[in-house]
């Protein structure tokens, strides 16, 4: 009996666990704190369950995840770092998250009385306070956070684990941000909470707190730096390839693409890659100047990303052909560079990049 063979991906992530430790190494250097990775929206579009799996021996305080689905994914590959959820839960939820002993989070007093009551003397459900200090997203505010403490604390079966806030922009507004410390730093003062927690990826880069000893690394864990300046100390994590399967050389005048909006002013060898928008590279990028990498050159995008296919300019390199690998993003050219030329920001590159793309691990 014959076996069919099985073709190669058109295109593919590879994931480079080296990387993502590498990273980890230096959160932990530069902030000397407890470290919360951020596995939300499938790891940053990395896989969850193989970055949690790769993540389980580091000692890592908490996984946090933005919801139940992604708690019991994460339950059912056999992980036993707690897990952490960043965002309110609803009703229908709190039952599981009790009973797999995940940490909600808590932005309300109705919803510590839903965890009281669906709780128990011998399942006690440990929580952290979420507090608004300016992202608006949910949260006790400063003023009321006392009389919510101490509500909650008289609640049977709840332990108040931990405090955390959260900065909505570290990375653009250093006097805002500075501000939010201060008023987190005011209302944590003196409470007896294992973890205090409020730095994101920005906020634990670039400033620093006396009262936190919990940090939640996301954006960075996967090597982009959400401070241009710090970029050199990270790894990307992922590299997003394709390959040439065509090669042709066009006249001048010629149109690429959808639109004819990119008109070739002279003789120009085209090549065409494998992977479009339908991969997760953003149609956004189109005519704004995006390049891939090919034979260790840049080479530039030509006219609009379709869904399944770009064009670009070889015409430097005589050499290339058909089968050639071709890096969309990686460490040659950064998901942020992408993600600036397509109007928007790496997070969304990443979480971006489809199923049908195949994640390689090494």
């Amino acid at each position: 009996m014959t076996h069919p063979t099985i073709s190669p991906p058109r295109a593919w992530a590879e994931i480079s666990f080296s990387a993502l430790k590498h990273n980890l190494d230096f959160i932990r250097s530069h902030s000397n704190q407890a470290v919360m990775a951020v596995l939300k929206a499938g790891a940053y579009g990395h896989g969850i369950e193989q970055i949690a799996l790769a993540l389980e021996s580091e000692n890592l305080a908490y996984f946090g995840v933005a919801s139940v689905i992604e708690a019991r994914k994460i339950t059912q590959a056999g992980i036993q770092t707690p897990i952490y959820l960043l965002g309110p839960t609803f009703h229908e939820e709190r039952a599981e998250v009790i009973e797999n002993g995940w940490t909600p989070s808590i932005s309300s007093l109705e919803e510590a009385e839903d965890f009281n009551r669906l709780a128990s003397a011998s399942k006690i459900n440990v929580v952290h306070i979420t507090l608004d200090t300016g992202m608006g997203r949910g949260g006790f505010l400063p003023a009321a956070l006392d009389t919510a403490i101490d509500k909650i604390t008289q609640l049977p079966n709840i332990k108040i684990e931990g405090i955390g806030s959260h900065l909505p922009s570290a990375d653009e507004d250093r006097a805002f941000t500075l501000r939010q410390f201060a008023t987190f730093e005011a209302a944590v003062k003196d409470k007896p909470f294992k973890y205090i927690h409020l730095s994101n990826s920005a906020g634990l880069l670039d400033y620093s707190s006396d009262s936190t000893n919990l940090v939640r690394p996301g954006l960075m864990l996967y090597g982009i730096s959400p401070i241009a300046s710090y970029q050199q100390m990270l790894q990307p994590v992922m590299t997003l390839k394709s390959r040439v399967s065509l090669i042709r050389t066009l006249p001048a005048g010629h149109g690429i693409s959808y639109g004819r909006d990119a008109i070739l002013k002279k003789d120009t060898r085209v090549a065409t890659i494998g992977a479009g928008y339908g991969d997760g590279y953003p149609r956004a990028i189109s005519n704004n100047g995006a390049e891939v990498f090919i034979r260790n050159q840049r080479c530039p995008v030509l006219g609009r990303v379709t869904m399944d296919q770009i064009m670009v300019d070889v015409s430097d390199l005589p050499l290339c052909e058909s089968g050639d690998e071709v890096e969309l993003f990686g460490s040659n050219i950064l998901v942020s560079e992408i993600a600036e030329k397509a109007h928007t920001i790496a997070w969304e590159v990443l979480t971006g990049i489809t199923p049908r793309v195949t994640r390689t691990y090494q």
